[in-house]
């Protein structure tokens, strides 16, 4: 749902988080050794969350005055290059990858680290990511994100509008809707009720050929700190996958009521009433 912005809304610098996330309906295993996603012949494609968050920073843009632009940041390996043009196909105006084979194994904190890093060399009015991934859907990275960047963070939200300076947000609860302020820059997440992303038009995709995707590694960021496998904070100890499901019951009865008290009876046996 597209935000309404005031017309003295200056030109703004919209940020994008992206990740690149194995394709959903491909076959996945773990690796029992490393306990982590064997990626080695799977299809990868740009998380379907974060195209939420790249037509929410489209839209804004196309409403916002002239000069205002859409940078995408992902952190992936080159490799990844031509997944992330397909960003810059949707409209988005240019990319930045962070390439770096110390990268490898990063836990969220060390992502949040790295992609703070990468966002900071930016300097963004306003950052736009996901509510999560495919792969991890921890749905903790925004927070940490903006934790790290020392930004307001407005996540799950369904709605966004820039007037006057600052970002407002309309955040779907349980009970209605909950409406947040604050000044920019800010980071926000947006969830899929935001909006439907578009299709890459044709003139969008041979358009994103010409556009710039820069490459950087963690050295050129400033990062000193060990990150990757080696700088996790977080160490998963076990993995184990689900018991297999038991045989359902078949209840059979003469009749109506007499099939609804046993299904009745067989609830309450399991404390469900």
């Amino acid at each position: 749902m597209p935000g309404f912005v005031c017309p003295e809304v200056p030109a703004l610098k919209i940020l994008v988080t992206v990740k690149l996330v194995p394709d959903t309906n491909a076959d996945k295993r773990i690796d029992p050794a490393t306990k982590r996603l064997v990626r080695t012949g799977v299809e990868t494609v740009l998380n379907p969350f974060d195209e939420y968050a790249i037509e929410a920073a489209l839209q804004l843009k196309e409403q916002l005055a002239d000069g205002s632009t859409v940078t995408v940041v992902s952190m992936t390996p080159a490799s990844g290059k031509e997944i992330v043009r397909n960003a810059l196909a949707m409209g988005a105006d240019d990319a930045v990858m962070l390439s770096d084979d110390a990268l490898a194994g990063s836990d969220l904190w060390g992502t949040a680290v790295a992609l703070a890093a990468a966002i900071k060399a930016q300097s963004p009015d306003l950052v736009i990511t996901g509510t999560q991934s495919t792969d991890a859907i921890s749905g903790d990275l925004p927070g940490m994100l903006a934790e790290k960047l020392g930004l307001p963070g407005l996540t799950n939200a369904r709605k966004v509008e820039v007037a006057a300076g600052r970002v407002r947000v309309q955040r779907e609860t349980e009970t209605g809707y909950m409406t947040l302020s604050a000044p920019l820059p800010a980071l926000v997440s947006v969830t899929k009720s935001a909006n439907e992303p578009r299709y890459p038009s044709l003139k969008g995709i041979m358009g994103a050929k010409k556009k710039e995707i820069k490459q950087v590694a963690a050295a050129d960021l400033g990062l000193t700190v060990a990150l990757g496998t080696d700088g996790a904070k977080a160490q998963l100890t076990d993995l184990a996958t689900p018991p297999a499901r038991g045989k359902g019951r078949v209840i059979q009865a003469a009749d109506g009521a007499e099939g609804a008290k046993a299904i009745i009876d067989f609830l309450k046996e399991r404390k469900f009433l």
